[in-house]
Order: C-alpha cells, then structure tokens, then sequence
C-alpha cells in the first residue's frame, strides 16, 4: 500500500465526525494506491490500518482550552513525539485513547509509516447528533484540500 487515509471519529458525535466526513470525500475521488479507512482511534486499529504504508495521513477532532472551533493544524511526524498537545500523558483528541498513544506504539514496535502526517480540527461540540457545527464544517473544504496536496504530493 502506497498511502492511507485514516479518518478518525464517530458521525453521531457531532463534529468528533470531521475525520470520517474527509474520508468520505477522498474515498468518492478515487485515487490510486490510496487506501481510505475510517477508525475510532484505537491505538492498535491505528497501527493495523497504518502498516505497511509510506504514508499515513490522519484526521481527528480536537479539543484544547482556548481553541478556536473550525481551526485545522497540520502535524508531520517522524521519528520524535507528536506535539501540539498529542501526547499520551495530554491527549488533546476528542478520543481517551488515541494518536499519540497509537504513535508511542508504533515507535516502540518499530511499525511508523515512512511518513505520518496528522490533521487536527479544533471540534466545537462533541455531543450526540448528526452534523458538523458551522465553524467545523466551513473548514471541510480547506482540510479536504490539504489532505489531497499530502496525497498528491506521495502518489
């Protein structure tokens, strides 16, 4: 496998749906060497989905004090700990268990991808419904975008 996708989140949590929302759009483009995959961020289905790929992108929710909702940051990771609040003693994913952990992981199993790129979305609300808030679905077009340069740029 060339590159995967991974969006990570649950659609009936509101914007914690921004990572599969993504995935569902790329997957309709149909790129080729592109595996997409929808997750919920469990460390080891994070590593499952990701092996074997020379690159990895995934997209999740976050939720830190003071984030501005609908805010998209961009992680690259190689070999050091992923920053920016994703670490496993600060999660900042909207998840209890997740992407740093699962990178944790992958380092001490030696299972990283070639690349791993992490797309963070500043969620708004996580409680139960179907819809994305206004602030985090007006990013979908940007974070869309800068998920294909990514795949774009590998393939």
């Amino acid at each position: 496998m060339s590159a995967v996708l991974i969006g990570v989140g649950n659609l009936y949590r509101r914007d914690d749906g921004i990572g599969p929302a993504v995935a569902e759009v790329i997957e309709g483009l149909g790129l080729p060497g592109v595996s997409v995959l929808i997750s919920d961020g469990e460390p080891s289905r994070l590593l499952e989905a990701w092996s074997g790929a020379r690159l990895a992108v995934v997209v999740d929710a976050t939720r830190r004090d003071g984030g501005v909702a609908g805010t998209i940051e961009r992680h690259g990771v190689t070999d050091g700990p992923l920053t920016g609040g994703w670490t496993s003693s600060g999660s900042a994913s909207t998840h209890g268990l997740g992407i740093g952990e699962a990178i944790h992981l992958a380092q001490a199993m030696n299972e990283m991808p070639e690349r791993l790129v992490v797309f963070a979305v500043e969620a708004a609300d996580i409680g139960y419904g179907e819809h994305l808030s206004l602030p985090v679905s007006a990013s979908l077009p940007e974070l869309t975008q800068a998920v294909l340069s990514e795949l774009e740029q590998h393939c």
